[in-house]
């Protein structure tokens, strides 16, 4: 949300001005104060305590087991760091398909104990009550739609969703989730000209996770933009850097430097 007179602090509304100006709105994840930091300064519109954690932070093979209590004080490093950009809670599996009071109780704690602005939660038509009942708390909530990482054993693995006539299908979470008071809604993986369908058919902000650009913004896991780790990435990420090399070299350096003496030097030690 490029400005000529930045913003102090990114608010509910200013997505809304933005997707209807036409000014891209710019997500990363985060999940620490020193990397929130980083990103706050860099001028990044919101980041999101994903639960994405589960795999980035706790070691876990999916977002499944991720808990309330594990993603909290996550949330709250991250809030704390942040001056500027809008913070956003994930909501983890289990923590709202119960119902709206489920979802409710879970959305207040995200708040409460972590001052985040927003919350999270994945799902469209199955989530729109749980939705409804949030906002209408006072709480603004960013809907996630198309593939849901929380219902990857559900949809049979990391697919594509909303090709054919599944489009339609996007199309309809879609509708619901603005109807029941969404501030924004995230699309991933889903073709790139189902969510333009989307995006013109809906007055919300839409998110681009792997759903292509003709979307009010993009968000991406900031250990994937940043090349954090080694193995495969999907499709739609571009590395802008190459940190898990650049780590390992240090790593390996340092490793070098202690077992052939050269560190500590003289320089290094205290009088």
């Amino acid at each position: 949300m490029s400005d000529p007179a930045p913003l102090k602090r990114v608010r509910k509304r200013h997505f809304q001005q933005a997707r209807d100006n036409g000014i891209p709105i710019v997500g990363l994840t985060s999940y620490d104060a020193l990397s929130a930091a980083i990103f706050d300064q860099a001028g990044i519109d919101f980041l999101l305590v994903g639960d994405s954690a589960g795999q980035v932070v706790l070691g876990y093979d999916s977002t499944v087991p991720v808990t309330v209590d594990e993603l909290i004080p996550l949330t709250r490093a991250v809030a704390n760091a942040a001056q500027r950009a809008f913070v956003i809670a994930d909501l983890p599996f289990g923590s709202y398909e119960l119902g709206p009071d489920q979802a409710l109780q879970t959305a207040f704690r995200f708040m409460k104990e972590t001052h985040a602005q927003a919350v999270k939660l994945e799902g469209g038509v199955r989530s729109a009550e749980q939705i409804r009942r949030i906002v209408t708390a006072g709480i603004p909530v960013m809907a996630h739609i198309g593939y849901t990482p929380q219902s990857e054993h559900q949809i049979g693995g990391h697919l594509v969703q909303g090709r054919g006539d599944a489009a339609d299908a996007v199309l309809a979470d879609a509708h619901a989730v603005e109807d029941a008071g969404a501030f924004a809604v995230v699309l991933e993986m889903v073709p790139s000209e189902v969510a333009k369908r989307v995006t013109e058919s809906i007055r919300i902000p839409t998110i681009s996770v792997g759903a292509g650009p003709h979307t009010s913004g993009q968000l991406m896991v900031w250990t994937d933009f940043a090349g954090l780790h080694g193995g495969r990435y999907p499709r739609f990420v571009k590395k802008y850097a190459d940190l898990h090399g650049v780590l390992t070299q240090a790593v390996e350096s340092f490793r070098n430097d202690v077992e052939s003496g050269v560190y500590p030097a003289p320089e290094h030690e205290y009088e």
